[in-house]
C-alpha cells in the first residue's frame, strides 16, 4: 500500500509571560468538521503554499489563524510591526481571510514578514497510516508586545492559554494530539521563556524528524500505540514508514510512545524502560 504523499507545513508554539513567573502556551481549537485533528486544541499552523519556505508559512499561518502579525517595515527595521500598524492588524487579517494573498497585503502596507523571531523546535511527520499527512516544522516564538491572539472562527472556533503542566493535566479535555502532548512535556522542563528559547537554539543543532509508527496490536492492548523513533520497539514491531535515529539527539529521551485510552493519548515509557518519564 502506497503511503499518502506529504505536504509541507508549519506550526507556531506561541508563548506569553505569566504572573508571577513562568509562561503560558497558546492553543486553538479546530472546528468539529475539520478533515485533520477535528475538535482538537493545537498550535496555530497549517500547510505551506506553493514556493513558501517553512518560516514564512509559520508566520502566515500564525497571522491567519491567530491574528498575530510578525512583520517589519520594508526598510528592514527589526520591529515587531511598522509604526502605526497596530490599529490595522484586524483590517489586514480580514483581507487575508477574505482571500487576498497575505504577502501582497503586507507589501501594500509597507511591511514584510519578520521570521527571525521564529526559532525551530521540532519536525514532525504524520504516520504513513494516515490519509492526510504533513511534514510539519514547529517553531517557538514569544507573543509580540501589544498583540492579542484570537481564533479565526473559520478553521478554528476557540482558544486557550495554558501552562505546559496544565495542558498535560487536561490532555483529554483539550483532545491534545501526540505532537502537542510531547511538546508540552518538553516545555514543562523549562521555567522561563528565556530557557525555552535557549533550548530551542540547542535543538536546532540536533535536527531529526519524528515520525510515529503504529505498533502491532497484541491481545489485551488497551488501544492503539504509537512509537517514537527512540522507542526500543520502533523498528521491530512498528508498522509503516519509519525515520529511525541516525544518532541520538539529547532531546530524544523520556516517554517514547503514546497509547490511546478512553479517547485520550497517554505519553508513556516502554515497559521495562529505565528512562525517566
Amino acid at each position: 500500500m502506497t503511503a499518502t504523499p506529504l505536504r509541507e507545513a508549519s506550526s507556531v508554539i506561541l508563548l506569553r509571560r505569566a504572573k508571577p513567573t513562568g509562561f503560558e502556551v497558546f492553543l486553538l481549537r479546530r472546528r468539529k468538521g475539520a478533515s485533520f485533528m477535528a475538535s482538537a486544541y493545537v498550535f496555530p499552523g497549517g500547510g505551506a503554499e506553493a514556493g513558501e519556505d517553512a518560516r514564512t508559512c509559520a508566520a502566515r499561518e500564525l497571522f491567519e489563524e491567530a491574528g498575530v502579525l510578525l512583520a517589519q517595515d520594508t526598510g528592514g527595521e527589526n520591529e515587531t510591526l511598522a509604526e502605526g500598524a497596530m490599529t490595522s492588524i484586524s483590517g489586514l487579517r480580514k483581507k487575508v481571510l477574505d482571500g487576498m494573498d497575505a504577502t501582497a497585503v503586507l507589501a501594500a502596507s509597507g511591511m514584510s514578514w519578520w521570521t527571525d523571531v521564529l526559532v525551530p523546535w521540532s519536525h514532525w511527520i504524520t504516520p504513513s497510516i494516515e490519509p492526510k499527512r504533513f511534514s510539519a516544522r514547529f517553531f517557538v516564538c514569544e507573543l509580540p508586545s501589544g498583540q492579542v491572539p484570537r481564533f479565526d472562527d473559520i478553521e478554528t472556533v476557540d482558544e486557550a492559554w495554558v501552562t505546559p503542566q496544565d495542558a498535560l493535566a487536561r490532555a483529554g479535555e483539550l483532545m491534545l494530539p501526540p505532537p502537542q502532548i510531547r511538546t508540552m512535556w518538553e516545555l514543562a522542563e523549562h521555567p522561563t521563556i528565556e530557557r525555552v528559547l535557549s533550548a530551542a537554539k540547542q535543538r536546532t543543532e540536533q535536527p531529526h524528524p519524528i515520525m510515529p509508527r503504529l505498533r502491532t496490536m497484541n491481545p489485551g492492548d488497551q488501544g492503539p500505540t504509537l512509537l517514537l523513533p527512540w522507542d526500543p520497539e520502533y523498528l521491530d514491531v512498528g508498522t509503516g514508514d519509519s525515520t529511525p535515529l541516525t544518532y541520538t539527539p539529547t532531546w530524544a529521551r523520556g516517554p517514547s510512545r503514546f497509547v490511546l485510552e478512553d479517547r485520550t493519548w497517554k505519553h508513556i515509557s516502554a515497559p521495562g524502560s529505565t528512562t525517566a518519564g
